[in-house]
Formats: structure tokens, C-alpha cells, sequence
């Protein structure tokens, strides 16, 4: 079986507009972000065959579970939520503003030890911690036999589905790094003969244009 997972992540919430650090920090989507919400899964319907069952699947943060709820809509079907999808925890940073963070944030070093770096917060995830929980995350996404998945989630934890999707090993993602827009979507295959695992389009953006009204 071939499949697609459309991996969303959630658009613009009140902490990006309030200058605060989201992390485990319960923000909502703003009037924008829920416009472009809509937009996010208007661009899904048009690319899933109308046939085709879809399985949602989102973190349980508010601005991820309100974005799913409107995919889910779209879709005739209920989001499922896990909290392992969430963003990383900034621990003692979290709902603080970002000048806060930027005070006191120490950065991983080139070489050596950068999976189990805290930056310099309590109760900060360290990298391996969080990619274990969004790789487990992944994994029980897989394991449904399902051909369309959506995975709602968030911008720093794109890059840790894709590598738990190209099957990356934990100890090398220290280093990566995908680059995910607020209301993006990006699109990874797995091909029913050889089972190779791409990753056909990143983090898209231009179904937004029609959720903006300037």
C-alpha cells in the first residue's frame, strides 16, 4: 500500500503575535490562525482523492487541537490527539517573553553533547528527549494501515517527524534541521512497491494567500 501523511503545522497563535515563547504554552489560534486554518484544510481537500478515508492526528496543545478540529471537519471525521506530538518544552521559559529566553539561552555546542543540552532552562526537554516522544509518536502513526494520515503538530517538531519518517537514527539528529512555517503543510510518500520514504514537498505555504485579506 502506498501512502501520504500531510504533516500541518498549526498557524499563527497568540503567542506568536505577543512575543512570548510557545513551547508546552497553551496559546490559541488567532482570528488569522484560524482563517488560515480553514485554508489548511481546504488545500488537504483538494489534494486527497474524495474517496479516501483520513485519519487526523494532532497534538493535544490548544493551537494544534483547534487546527485539527477544522481538518477533521472538512474530512467528516474526529481528530485523535496525542500529546506526543507536542512542541519542544522551554520548561521555566515557557509563556515568558521571548526577550526573557533570549536572555539566557545557551546554545548547543558545534560538536559533541548536543542531545542531551538544556540551553541553560529548568525544566527544558533536552533534543533526544523530545525526538524520542515525536519518533514514538510517528511510529504508532505508521503502524495503521491507513493511506492519507494528517499529522497536525508544530514548527520545531517538523523536523523530528521527518526524520522519524526517512527513519533516521536518534543519535544523528542532534544536527537536523526542516524549517516549518505556521500553517504549513508538508507531504511525505512511502511507494507500494519499494517502500521508499520521501519527502515530496516542504513545508508549503501558498494555499494562505486566499485565508489573507489584505
Amino acid at each position: 500500500m502506498s501512502r501520504k501523511l500531510y504533516v500541518v503545522t498549526h498557524p499563527e497563535a497568540s503567542h506568536h503575535v505577543e512575543g512570548l515563547v510557545g513551547g508546552w504554552y497553551d496559546s490559541d489560534l488567532t482570528a488569522k490562525g484560524l482563517r488560515d486554518a480553514h485554508s489548511v484544510a481546504e488545500a488537504l481537500r483538494e489534494q486527497v482523492p474524495g474517496t479516501a478515508a483520513v485519519k487526523v492526528v494532532s497534538s493535544d496543545l490548544l493551537r494544534a487541537q483547534r487546527t485539527a478540529a477544522v481538518i477533521a471537519e472538512t474530512f467528516h471525521t474526529a481528530e485523535v490527539l496525542d500529546p506526543r506530538l507536542r512542541e519542544k518544552s522551554y520548561g521555566e521559559a515557557e509563556g515568558r517573553p521571548q526577550r526573557w529566553l533570549d536572555e539566557r539561552f545557551i546554545a548547543p555546542p558545534a560538536r559533541g553533547g548536543r542531545l542531551a543540552h538544556r540551553e541553560g532552562l529548568r525544566g527544558a526537554e533536552t533534543k533526544a528527549e523530545f525526538a524520542r516522544r515525536i519518533y514514538a509518536a510517528v511510529e504508532a502513526i505508521t503502524a495503521a494501515d491507513v493511506s492519507h494520515q494528517v499529522i497536525v503538530t508544530h514548527g520545531f517538531a517538523l523536523t523530528f517527524v521527518i526524520a522519524a519518517w526517512i527513519k533516521m537514527p536518534l543519535a544523528s539528529v542532534g544536527y537536523a534541521n526542516f524549517a516549518g512555517k505556521a500553517g504549513s503543510i508538508t507531504t511525505l510518500y512511502e511507494d507500494d512497491r519499494f517502500h521508499n520514504r520521501q519527502v515530496l514537498e516542504l513545508s508549503a505555504t501558498r494555499h494562505l494567500a486566499a485565508a489573507d485579506p489584505r
